[in-house]
């Protein structure tokens, strides 16, 4: 009798320790529901860390559970680092989760938990970038991110973070995760096309204007960036059949008939090049360069017959001198209002002044010639 009532009293022995144990995360569940969040945080601390309850999902859900409430403690709260409430409940569903599938009782539970606590990481990415401490907002950006995997919206605001505190490269790499989620946006790719041009990455920068067409091979911006590039290289015919497409998407804006009126100027285009100065000052009369190269145009014809004239014998001067001069002069006056228009647009403008003080002094106005001269010695000052 006394060996069998030993006997027993041995296994009460042992059991006390696992008991003790799991009485801890049932004294943290009571503790929780009666309100005292602090008592329960610290029951909860010590099972997690002791070997018999560590490896449960109860516990881990549990942990997450309190967590998730301090955070919403205005009075336990405070005791949390800034992050830390939304991070150790974070972990402790995931922990769950993995201990017992998102089938299993706790697991279930953690998930569903772990999907409204995706909204707290994200608002308080907000708000730490509101309050521009980048990294705080990186952190729970980063973590609603692990929270719902294929969300863009936190790897998004990644991106806009890292670009506040000029984290490029890691701007660069969250821009890059959205397309590889398959997020695409005119703004992504002028966010890539911008932080290679920082970085002088003219390879890198005509690699994502290229992906940026082929995305959006309408947009007027990529567009025009296209044609910049043709033009800078010196690739006429390109550029050509590209502002061609340009002005095709985009056919008000004045700008690109200017400068496709420059591209056949040097073509020795004349019409075409007339045509096209005379639609973009139609649809913006304040273009300068379209106003200023149709004052050359008729410059340039009024030399041109002023030279001829002064070359010519005196038969054929007597003959039709006086018809070319006239011309000349014609010409001279039909470019006076395209270059007082370029000179009231740009008043410091040193080849607007030098033109137009030239022609009122073929024209005989004195006046005028001078008052530009004086201000032509003033800007060489």
């Amino acid at each position: 009798m006394k060996k069998t009532l030993l006997l027993v009293a041995a296994v009460a022995a042992l059991a006390l320790p696992a008991a003790a144990q799991q009485s801890a995360v049932t004294n943290a569940i009571l503790n929780q529901r009666n309100g005292l969040l602090d008592k329960a945080r610290t029951d909860i601390d010590k099972a997690i860390v002791n070997e018999k309850t560590s490896g449960k999902a109860k516990t881990w859900f549990t942990r997450g559970d309190i967590y998730d409430q301090l955070v919403a403690s205005p009075i336990y709260g405070k005791a949390l680092q800034p992050g830390e409430g939304t991070r150790t409940a974070f972990e402790s569903y995931q922990k769950a989760i993995a201990l017992e599938g998102k089938d299993g009782e706790y697991g279930k539970q953690a998930a569903a938990k772990l999907d409204n606590l995706y909204g707290q990481a994200f608002n308080a990415g907000v708000e730490g970038y509101n309050a521009k401490d980048y990294d705080k907002a990186l952190a729970n950006y980063k973590m609603a991110a692990q929270i719902r995997p294929a969300d863009t919206t936190a790897v998004l605001y990644s991106a806009y973070a890292q670009e506040a505190k000029q984290d490029f490269a890691g701007a660069k790499a969250s821009y890059n995760q959205l397309l590889g989620m398959n997020y695409k946006s005119v703004n992504l790719y002028a966010r890539l096309l911008q932080l290679a041009r920082q970085q002088n990455d003219e390879a890198e920068a005509a690699k994502v204007l290229q992906q940026a067409l082929a995305a959006y091979p309408n947009n007027k911006s990529f567009m025009l960036e296209d044609l910049n590039v043709s033009l800078a290289s010196g690739k006429g015919e390109d550029a050509l059949a590209k502002i061609n497409k340009t002005i095709a998407a985009d056919p008000s804006n004045s700008n690109l008939y200017a400068v496709r009126g420059s591209m056949y100027d040097r073509q020795k285009k004349t019409d075409l090049a007339l045509a096209d100065y005379r639609k973009a000052t139609e649809l913006d009369p304040n273009n300068f360069d379209a106003q200023f190269n149709l004052g050359v145009y008729n410059y340039n014809r009024a030399a041109d017959a002023y030279t001829k004239a002064s070359k010519m014998d005196l038969k054929t001067y007597q003959k039709s001198g006086k018809v070319l001069e006239a011309q000349g002069k014609k010409y001279f006056q039909d470019s006076v209002p395209y270059f007082e228009k370029a000179l009231q647009l740009q008043p410091d403008d040193r080849n607007t002044l030098t033109s137009l003080q030239k022609v009122y002094f073929r024209l005989g106005r004195t006046v005028d010639s001078e008052r530009l001269n004086a201000k032509l010695q003033t800007l060489k000052k």
